[in-house]
């Protein structure tokens, strides 16, 4: 896990307390990126082992979209609890629970054993994790943003973001390993486990670290408490800022769903590369993309949070459609691989100032609960894409219908950045 520029920026001139809570949301995001993409990397392997050979594809998507569903609502339910009562004590709550359900499915016995039990048990444990994994970014994030220099706050935003395609690679690079050294069986039976118990270990290690290293910062302990700061957020003073970073953030989802999960389908079902050829490629473009993340999060402190997402919407939609379709009419190897890369720096890179710019667009009283909902929710309807998409591309043709997506995606990040305001980037958090 790469972790030299995270400790670089936490040692320029920052007080201790600083030090620790931005080292927390660094790495805490990590920890909770990890937990995200366990199951769908981990037990693809050993899916039929676990649930059974019948509807693979049905049952991978339940476990997906429990977690996908928890974590809207853990937001929603954490969020005004760190609005209230502080966001390192919330932080540490959401950190137990991911550690417990996640160790919970590392125990989970085979289709053997307990049948379809084992897929219902999986999918519980998903939903009742994905509900603290919301909590946990919606504490710990805002929290580590407000004990920022804020000359630094995009910089750091970027490096917390950047954790999520790190994690991702880590994931795969471990499951690579298992299955070379283990047979199907070993997998099968007990390999599969050792992420899910390494995902726990990582949670738990961050909890201690948390409980006795992170405190609360100076901003929310002098900011007023509100009662209610769901209900401010989603129908009181605040609900014009929700709407608005919703619409921002679903054209970021949206991105992300085609240039990941839908690109790299595509490439094994049109035959253009080999297993081992896709997995490189990706490997490629997604370091690339999260070196770019970490930039663009720096870079928004000098254009502004604002003109970066108006600017980044407008490049989106034109470059990610053009360069989606030259994917499958490009004539070699490495003119996939360099298309493939450039797709992803001009998609998911968009994601290195949301940290800094969500928690900028809400003040203390109700920020956990709008960043935390306004990040959460905003992932449903992108990710319901397995159910729009075939139709879509029966209607325009398999590449084309990807192709006007990212275009609309690239609208929504553009929408999104014009109908918000400037923040104040270079001053310390309201």
């Amino acid at each position: 896990m790469p972790n030299n520029s995270a400790t670089a920026v936490t040692h320029r001139t920052m007080p201790r307390g600083a030090r620790r809570a931005v080292r927390g949301g660094i790495f805490g995001n990590y920890v909770d990126q990890f937990d995200i993409f366990l199951p769908v990397i981990a037990l693809a392997p050993a899916a039929a082992h676990l649930f059974g050979p019948e509807n693979l594809a049905g049952n991978a998507g339940l476990i997906f979209v429990a977690a996908l569903l928890g974590r809207p609502l853990g937001a929603a339910i954490f969020g005004p609890i760190a609005d209230r009562i502080g966001r390192a004590a919330t932080t540490q709550v959401a950190l137990t629970g991911i550690a417990v359900t996640t160790l919970l499915i590392a125990l989970v016995p085979g289709h053997t054993v307990l049948g379809s039990g084992t897929l219902l048990a999986i999918v519980a444990l998903r939903f009742v994790g994905g509900v603290f994994l919301g909590g946990e970014y919606t504490s710990a994030i805002p929290l580590a943003m407000e004990w920022s220099d804020p000359k630094r706050r995009g910089l750091v935003s970027g490096l917390i973001m950047w954790m999520s395609p790190w994690a991702n690679a880590s994931i795969a690079g471990l499951v690579f390993v298992l299955l070379g050294a283990l047979n199907a069986e070993q997998y099968n039976v007990w390999g599969w486990r050792v992420p899910f118990v390494l995902g726990s270990l990582l949670a738990f290690g961050m909890l201690f670290y948390y409980r006795s290293r992170v405190a609360d910062s100076p901003i929310w302990k002098q900011s007023t408490k509100r009662t209610n700061p769901l209900k401010d957020i989603l129908i009181g003073e605040h609900r014009r800022a929700l709407w608005q970073v919703f619409l921002l953030m679903s054209g970021l989802w949206l991105f992300t769903y085609m240039a990941i999960p839908t690109l790299t389908s595509e490439l094994v079902l049109e035959g253009r590369l080999d297993a081992k050829a896709v997995s490189f490629t990706m490997m490629c473009a997604t370091a690339a993309s999260a070196v770019f993340m970490a930039a663009s999060g720096h870079l928004s402190t000098f254009t502004g949070r604002r003109f970066f997402f108006i600017g980044f919407g407008l490049l989106g939609a034109t470059l990610a459609p053009l360069t989606f379709l030259g994917v499958f009419s490009a004539e070699s190897t490495s003119g996939v691989v360099l298309l493939v890369v450039t797709l992803q720096i001009v998609t998911v890179s968009g994601y290195g100032p949301v940290g800094a710019y969500l928690v900028e667009r809400f003040p203390a009283a109700v920020r956990s609960s709008g960043y935390g909902v306004g990040y959460s929710l905003s992932i449903v309807l992108p990710a319901l894409y397995p159910y729009y998409l075939p139709p879509l591309q029966d209607m325009l043709g398999r590449h084309e219908a990807v192709a006007v997506l990212l275009v609309l995606a690239g609208i929504l990040v553009l929408i999104g950045g014009l109908t918000g305001p400037e923040t104040n980037r270079t001053r310390p958090l309201p």
